[in-house]
């Protein structure tokens, strides 16, 4: 049969801290700053903006830069159509 340890109240305090504090760490890594990186296949990925990267190859940024003035324009005037993900 399996057999139960006793624990310590201070040895759940220690442990309930600890978790804390990694919750903690993990939460503010989660909202930390943007952040660029070459992928293993040569593109380019932006780290930060969801929960996995946003990844394209160079011209594929290229061409979206291109767009910007239209994308911004879209934007202002459907803005009250679109939903926004709080910071």
């Amino acid at each position: 049969m399996y057999e139960r340890k006793a624990v310590s109240s201070n040895d759940m305090h220690a442990e309930l801290a600890r978790l804390r504090a990694e919750n903690e760490a993990l939460r503010a890594k989660a909202t930390s700053k943007l952040r660029i990186a070459r992928s293993e296949k040569g593109a380019v990925s932006v780290y930060g903006l969801r929960r996995f990267p946003v990844t394209f190859y160079a011209a594929e940024w290229e061409r979206i830069f291109g767009l910007r003035e239209q994308i911004e324009e879209f934007i202002r005037l459907a803005g009250d159509q679109l939903s926004r993900k709080p910071e």
